[in-house]
C-alpha cells in the first residue's frame, strides 16, 4: 500500500485532471447543438480526444472509472432531428449533452470521500497538536505589548501542523470560513495575531475540520429487506441488548466516545487531545459541558474523558492516579471533571478512591462510566451501535 504522502500526490494529480476536465466541458459546451443540426468541427473533435486521454490517467476510485466520453455532437443534433420529426421533448438528446457534468460531479465526489478517509487519521494528530499547544502561547503573551513578534516551541508547533493541515485537506469545504486568516496571522506572529488565532481562527477552522473529516454522512449497509412486508410478518423471537466491546480495538473504542459525546445535550467543543505517554497509550478528550442554573448564569465545566478499552482488567486505585496525574498537560483551561470511561469495570477499591476524593471536595470532581454506564447511553443512539458494528447477534 502507498505511504500517505505518495497517495496524496496521486489524489493531486486526480484533482489536476478534474480542474483540466472542468476547462474542456467549458469549451466545449459552447459547440453542444440546441436543435436539429448535423455534422462536427475540428475544434470539437480535438476537444474530444483531449478528453479521452485525460480519462486514461484517471485512477479508479473502490473499482469505478470515470468512463463517460463528450457527446458526438453529430450525433446528438441528429437526434434532435429525430424528436422534431416525432414531436417529442427531446429529453434523450439534453440526456446525452449533460452526461460528462454528471460524471465528472460524481467522480470527485468519490475522489473527495477517499480523501477524507485517508488523511482523517493524521488530520485528527495534528488538531490535537495545536489544541495542545494554542492554549499555552495564548498564556505567553497574555502581558507583551501588542504587535511584538513571538516565536517559541508552541508557535512552531501550531505553525508546522497548520502548514501540515493546509496539505492534507486539499481543495476540500474546510479551506472556506477563516483558514486564510489564520494563514496571515502566523505569518506575521505578533502577539495580538495569536489572539486572534485562539479566539476566532482557529475555532472555526476546527469545527469545519470536524465537519469534513466527518464519517456521519456515508452509508450504513442493512441489506435487501422490505421493512413494512417483515414488519408485517410478526417476527418471532428476543431481541439482541448486549454490546460487542470485543470487537473494538482502542483507537476504535475512542472513536465511539468521540461520537457519543458530540450527541449529548449540553455538550459541547468535543476534541481529540494528543497521546499521552501513558503505558495505555490511550488517547484523552476534551469536551465543556454546559451546566443550566435556573436562578444564575449558564455555566461551563471542562471535562477531561479518557478513554480506557480494558476488557480484562478492571480500573484499579493507581490507575485513577496516574489519570489525575496527566491532566496537568491539558491545561490551562482549567479542568473541572475528569471522566474514566472503560468498557470495563472499576474494583471496589477504586470505587472507594474515587468516592472519598469527591466527598473532600477535591477537584477535579471524578465520573466513573464503566461498561454499564456506557451501554445505558448508547442504548439512546442505536445508530451510533450500528455504526461502528456493536451489536452482538
Amino acid at each position: 500500500m502507498p505511504a500517505l504522502e505518495e497517495l496524496l500526490t496521486a489524489m493531486d494529480r486526480t484533482s489536476a485532471n478534474l480542474a483540466k476536465l472542468d476547462t474542456i466541458l467549458q469549451l466545449a459546451t459552447p459547440h453542444f447543438p440546441s436543435g436539429p443540426s448535423a455534422g462536427s468541427n475540428r475544434d470539437y473533435d480535438n476537444l474530444r480526444r483531449n478528453w479521452s486521454e485525460i480519462l486514461s490517467e484517471l485512477p479508479p476510485i473502490d473499482g469505478y472509472r470515470l468512463e463517460e466520453q463528450l457527446p458526438d455532437i453529430d450525433e446528438v443534433g441528429r437526434n434532435f432531428i429525430d424528436y422534431a420529426d416525432i414531436g417529442e421533448p427531446p429529453f434523450g438528446a439534453w440526456e446525452q449533452l449533460e452526461a460528462p457534468g454528471r460524471a465528472l460531479d460524481d467522480y470527485r465526489f468519490r475522489l473527495g470521500k477517499a480523501r477524507r478517509t485517508a488523511v482523517r487519521g493524521r488530520t485528527e494528530t495534528l488538531v490535537s497538536q495545536i489544541n495542545s499547544a494554542l492554549p499555552r502561547v495564548v498564556i505567553a503573551v497574555k502581558h507583551r505589548e501588542v504587535g511584538e513578534f513571538y516565536a517559541d516551541d508552541d508557535t512552531a508547533i501550531v505553525d508546522e501542523a497548520f502548514r501540515e493541515l493546509d496539505r492534507l485537506i486539499g481543495d476540500g469545504p474546510a479551506r472556506s470560513g477563516r483558514w486564510s486568516d489564520m494563514a496571515r496571522h502566523l505569518s506575521f506572529s505578533q502577539t495580538h495575531d495569536w489572539r486572534d488565532i485562539a479566539s476566532l481562527d482557529w475555532p472555526d477552522i476546527r469545527e469545519r475540520l470536524d465537519v469534513a473529516g466527518s464519517a456521519e454522512f456515508d452509508p450504513i449497509a442493512v441489506g435487501d429487506v422490505d421493512l413494512g412486508q417483515a414488519a408485517a410478518s410478526q417476527p418471532s423471537g428476543g431481541v439482541s441488548s448486549g454490546i460487542g466491546w470485543d470487537r473494538l480495538n482502542a483507537e476504535g473504542f475512542e472513536r465511539i466516545l468521540f461520537d457519543l459525546l458530540r450527541g449529548l445535550p449540553g455538550y459541547e467543543n468535543v476534541q481529540w487531545l494528543m497521546k499521552t505517554n501513558a503505558p495505555d497509550k490511550g488517547r484523552d478528550l476534551s469536551v465543556d459541558r454546559h451546566i443550566f442554573d435556573p436562578a444564575g448564569p449558564v455555566k461551563i465545566d471542562r471535562t477531561i474523558v479518557q478513554a480506557k478499552h480494558w476488557l480484562a482488567t478492571s480500573i484499579r486505585p493507581s490507575d485513577v492516579q496516574d489519570a489525575l496525574a496527566t491532566l496537568s498537560l491539558w491545561e490551562p483551561p482549567a479542568i473541572r471533571s475528569l471522566v474514566i470511561a472503560t468498557s470495563g469495570r472499576f474494583t471496589a477499591d477504586a470505587i472507594g478512591v474515587i468516592e472519598k476524593h469527591n466527598s473532600d471536595g477535591k477537584v477535579p470532581l471524578i465520573e466513573m462510566w464503566a461498561n454499564s454506564q456506557l451501554e445505558t447511553l448508547l442504548a439512546k443512539r442505536p445508530d451510533i451501535v450500528e455504526a461502528h458494528g456493536l451489536r452482538t447477534h
